[in-house]
């Protein structure tokens, strides 16, 4: 079969479920995966002919797309913060908003807004780390922090660290459930975390895709617990951020006021809050001045 027939293939099978240029986009990302064909060769080669073992990897991946599994687990991998990245239906998949977050944290060290002994000595916690993306984008920009990641799944785990060997960063990982651990025993400059903060009752506002595939454990919490990993973060922070440490979290648009409020009856100052590129609020950082 040539090329260019599969093309049509997905555009007249996956009309009803998905828009053109996103069918596009999921053919050239298998193109480029099963092929190695980039977007430019399959115009140009619109002929070109494909073995029955590339035929059949096409038409299940085709299958799977008309399920609504993500392209990225189809591909089982995806891009974060201009690196990649392994994923697969053990960790979430990375969201263009938390890359916001990392942003945010490197320009902050380096226009050396935050106050620590020593460059050198920079120190980082990602809890609840999944895919490892924040903490390994975080080790990529930031060489000479030394960066822990932090998570209760081990699968998730085996998956940071696979791209932490991809991206050619040390982290240290810890398997700790967040909810049940009293004491980090570990000091360190900066925790970030993106933790779950989706209620259940929003899951109707949920695309099937995410609700059929992504990790429930990473996603949601109880409808009357909402700040329930946020509480427990910011607690453990007191106790193990160094002095001037700074703490930032992703949050639920829906809480923001209710997040900054926590931290301020926690002691922590400077509070500050920001938008994502949707104009939702979707990030909260505040330090702590201990005396």
């Amino acid at each position: 079969m040539k090329i260019n027939e599969i093309k049509q293939q997905f555009l007249s099978q996956l009309s009803i479920t998905y828009p053109k240029q996103e069918i596009e986009n999921f053919f050239y990302l298998l193109s480029q995966k099963y092929l190695g064909l980039k977007r430019i060769d399959v115009a140009l080669n619109p002929d070109f002919k494909i073995n029955s073992k590339t035929d059949q990897e096409f038409n299940s991946a085709l299958a799977k797309l008309k399920q609504e599994i993500p392209i990225q687990y189809i591909i089982g991998e995806t891009e974060f913060y201009g690196l990649p990245f392994y994923v697969d239906k053990n960790v979430l998949i990375p969201r263009p908003e938390t890359e916001e977050l990392v942003e945010w944290i490197v320009q902050e060290v380096k226009s050396k807004k935050l106050k620590v002994k020593s460059a050198k000595s920079l120190t980082i916690l990602d809890i609840g780390t999944g895919s490892g993306c924040i903490a390994v984008a975080l080790a990529k920009n930031i060489p000479f922090a030394k960066v822990w990641a932090l998570d209760v799944s081990e699968k998730a785990l085996k998956i940071a660290k696979k791209n932490a060997i991809l991206n050619g960063v040390d982290l240290q990982f810890l398997n700790e459930d967040i909810l049940a651990l009293k004491k980090l025993h570990l000091q360190f400059d900066i925790i970030v975390s993106n933790p779950p903060y989706v209620r259940e009752l929003e899951k109707s506002k949920m695309h099937k895709n995410v609700l059929s595939n992504e990790p429930h454990l990473a996603l949601f919490v109880k409808n009357n617990n909402p700040l329930l990993f946020y509480n427990k973060i910011a607690d453990l922070a007191k106790e193990n951020l160094n002095l001037n440490g700074e703490l930032y979290f992703e949050i639920n648009q829906a809480f923001a006021k209710e997040t900054k409020t926590l931290l301020k009856e926690k002691g922590f100052q400077n509070i500050e809050s920001k938008k994502d590129i949707f104009g939702n609020d979707r990030m909260v950082k505040a330090d702590l001045f201990q005396i």
